[in-house]
């Protein structure tokens, strides 16, 4: 549940729509369906693998592995590289867990009565413009994720993603019941299921690959973390089966959910990063039962962003008890002020710091393309090469315990499908 819960995130809800209305659609979710099964349950099975298997933080699992192998334990850069990446995109990661909290505050107090589309775009953007306001909802956010860590594995992360994660499915059906009954569901219907291929290239592709592995949280170091707390008797395909789909499920219920809106009420479908806080708003004072409607959605949506935010700093924390050798407490504490304090560039960027650029690109800009276009995809590609190819198979055999067919069917694709095709889209997709 807690593996499913760093998972299934605002990578899903709020990424999940933005990054397929500037996509194209139908043709984008095709492919993503098709990398994140594909690509991503190997990958996905790998990791889980790896970190039972090393029974540590990222790094140390992965150099635990490779010297079982009789490999160099330079291999740990690997799981070093996935901490690194959980920690970048925790720091963008926590200001939009604030802008959720926000929002739900909102929902709460007003509901969005009378708000219509200028002023709920001018709403967004008066909160990117108030540090103050930002930096605060950070803190908040960033304190309560560091409370259900704090408290450990069993009594903080297991107890509160047991009580979330089902309520956030509930609170998500729900929405998208409703939605099946007023306007716009049939239009997106056609729109995610319609592909044009003709709009795909490159970039779609990479994109895509960058979502799947965003929406799955692999080469994030978190379910190498997850992986290393799993009992032996735990399967750990089955396992994986079951994140993936509950992922996927939750990715196209969240397009049920929020493009009926865009659509039956005209709204843009091309807002970015900003879709949901600048349309959502506008539909929820028109729907009957608005201001009900927007609680119980920002509500799922703050489930979904903490329980995800767990788990990036979940991996960040393990690392840091282990390298610094500290208690857990401590390393919650430090990991915690470290990514609210870096926290601080994300939400200068919005505003103050907009026209900081370095090749183009404001720190924002940095801190999404380079995890989403450059880090996941190579790390998965590094993560498949070393369990396919460097970790023997009779400990991966062993780990995985699972019927000669599914192993070797796992092994085949890891080697022969996931590691070419990571390759090739990452390449051409920079290019």
């Amino acid at each position: 549940m807690a593996s499913v819960g760093f998972a299934v995130g605002l990578g899903n809800i709020w990424r999940f729509p933005y990054i397929t209305g500037e996509n194209g659609g139908a043709a984008f979710v095709l492919i993503y369906l098709l990398c994140a099964y594909a690509i991503g349950v190997p990958c996905l099975i790998a990791e889980l693998m790896i970190g039972r298997r090393g029974g540590s933080s990222a790094p140390k699992s992965v150099e635990v592995v490779a010297r079982e192998s009789g490999r160099s334990p330079i291999w740990s850069w690997i799981g070093g590289m996935g901490v690194f990446t959980a920690f970048t995109i925790s720091v963008v990661y926590a200001v939009v867990v604030g802008w959720v909290l926000k929002y739900l505050f909102s929902a709460l107090s007003t509901g969005f009565a009378g708000v219509d589309a200028a002023a709920a775009n001018q709403s967004f953007s008066n909160m990117l413009d108030d540090s103050s306001m930002m930096l605060l909802w950070t803190v908040v956010g960033t304190l309560i994720t560091g409370g259900i860590i704090f408290a450990g594995v069993k009594d903080g992360i297991e107890r509160a993603v047991t009580v979330m994660m089902p309520v956030m499915f509930v609170l998500l059906i729900g929405l998208g019941i409703y939605n099946a009954f007023t306007g716009g569901f049939m239009t997106t219907l056609e729109w995610l299921f319609t592909p044009d291929f003709s709009k795909v290239d490159g970039s779609v592709v990479l994109a895509a690959v960058g979502q799947a592995f965003f929406s799955l949280s692999i080469a994030m170091g978190g379910m190498m973390t997850y992986g290393s707390y799993l009992p032996k008797d735990f399967s750990i395909v089955g396992g994986a089966a079951l994140i993936v789909f509950a992922d996927t499920m939750v990715a196209l219920l969240a397009g049920f959910v929020v493009f009926p809106m865009v659509f039956h009420f005209g709204l843009d479908m091309s807002s970015g990063a900003g879709l949901i806080f600048q349309t959502l708003p506008v539909a929820f004072a028109q729907m009957p039962g608005g201001h009900v409607f927007s609680v119980f959605f920002f509500l799922m949506l703050a489930f979904a962003g903490i329980t995800s935010l767990v788990g990036l700093l979940e991996s960040v924390t393990a690392w840091f008890d282990e390298r610094f050798d500290v208690n857990r407490h401590l390393s919650v504490a430090a990991v915690v002020l470290i990514v609210t304090v870096c926290s601080i560039a994300s939400v200068l960027s919005y505003n103050v710091w907009s026209e900081v650029r370095i090749a183009g690109m404001n720190f924002n800009d940095i801190a999404e393309d380079l995890p989403g276009k450059v880090l996941l995809p190579l790390g998965g590609l590094m993560i498949a090469v070393f369990a396919g190819w460097r970790v023997l198979r009779t400990h991966s055999e062993d780990e995985l315990n699972t019927n000669s067919t599914a192993f070797v069917t796992w092994r085949a694709l890891v080697r022969y499908l996931v590691v070419p095709a990571i390759a090739v889209i990452l390449v051409s997709g920079l290019i």
